[in-house]
């Protein structure tokens, strides 16, 4: 047989393989989500989530130092306060826990990078992502209060803030309330294309967030939509967001290379809860061999087009990455 081209010639064995692997990955393109909680000297881990924890502010460094130890270098902090209003006013309070976290882990590990996420959702009675007009999310009333959050968390030390909430126009908003305080200088993460997902069923146990009456579909997308999500994206390029997103992962890949192509902005994928919760309860149970399913997973969001990866096995890739079985 005369075949002048063998693409099994570049498979032959595992140095040539990676010499020409086409996607590249290194642990400095991982975020790992933290949640914490007020109280007092408490880790509680949370049952859908196994080896996830929730943590009081003065156990920032238990949380902490298995994150550093797997030379993760940047987290994304959630905050779940004890008390809550229609308000959600415990998210843009000085003394809220998201910003007593920021203190303290700027006091102790001062080269972590603190990415926090700014919504309403874990801080309202109500568990939407705004202020409410009757029973409808009032969006321009919420983009005060998400500047305000913004504000509050780059005062208290982050590094970047995150406005997951999906209320138009809340990338300009933060933008000039951060620009108008002197902050000009501290990126916007947006989480410009998040769809209205099955997959963060865990993640709302985590933070008690779950919406009290009603669904988030008002202003997450509709998951059969492509246009939009450009759309969503492009709208979040021109109000000066300096990295976009795109939640879920796995199962929105076609996103992340569409918004790839779209825009020049770095861009995220968030592996949520339930990738996290299926991949854990499938291992429990043999069915899956969970550090290749871990690797394929972030291999294929980085193939996409994924730069930055946050996912609840950042510490886990890191030290895959480190160990040169991905990467």
């Amino acid at each position: 047989m005369d075949l002048l081209v063998r693409p099994r010639r570049l498979r032959g064995g595992e140095v040539l393989r990676k010499m020409v692997r086409e996607t590249r990955m290194d642990p400095s393109a991982l975020i790992y989500p933290l949640f914490f909680m007020d109280g007092e000297n408490r880790a509680e881990e949370i049952p859908s989530l196994p080896g996830q924890y929730r943590y009081t502010v003065d156990r920032a460094a238990q949380a902490m130092d298995t994150v550093a130890a797997a030379g993760v270098q940047s987290v994304l902090l959630f905050g779940i306060p004890a008390e809550k209003d229609a308000r959600g006013s415990q998210a843009y309070a000085a003394d809220g826990v998201v910003q007593r976290a920021l203190r303290k882990l700027k006091a102790e590990f001062p080269e972590i990078y603190c990415i926090t996420d700014v919504c309403l959702c874990e801080y309202t009675s109500h568990g939407h992502c705004g202020m409410l007009r009757g029973r409808e999310v009032d969006n321009d009333q919420t983009l005060e209060l998400l500047a305000d959050t913004a504000l509050s968390h780059v005062q208290a030390g982050a590094d970047m803030v995150a406005p997951s909430d999906m209320m138009d126009g809340r990338i300009r908003a933060i933008r000039e309330r951060l620009d108008g305080s002197g902050f000009f200088t501290v990126p916007i993460m947006s989480y410009a294309v998040k769809y209205a997902s099955a997959f963060y069923g865990p993640f709302r146990e985590a933070a008690g967030s779950a919406p009290a009456f009603g669904d988030r579909k008002s202003y997450q997308m509709d998951y059969h939509n492509r246009r939009e999500g450009i759309k969503e994206a492009l709208l979040d390029v021109d109000e000066g967001a300096d990295i976009l997103m795109v939640k879920p992962a796995m199962s929105y890949l076609d996103m992340v290379r569409e918004v790839k192509d779209a825009t020049n902005l770095p861009l995220a994928s968030y592996s949520v809860s339930g990738e996290y919760a299926m991949v854990k309860a499938s291992a429990g149970n043999g069915w899956i061999d969970e550090e290749r399913i871990v690797c394929e997973m972030a291999a294929s969001a980085f193939r996409a087009g994924t730069d930055l990866y946050i996912s609840y096995y950042a510490r886990e890739l890191a030290k895959f990455m480190q160990e040169g079985r991905i990467g």
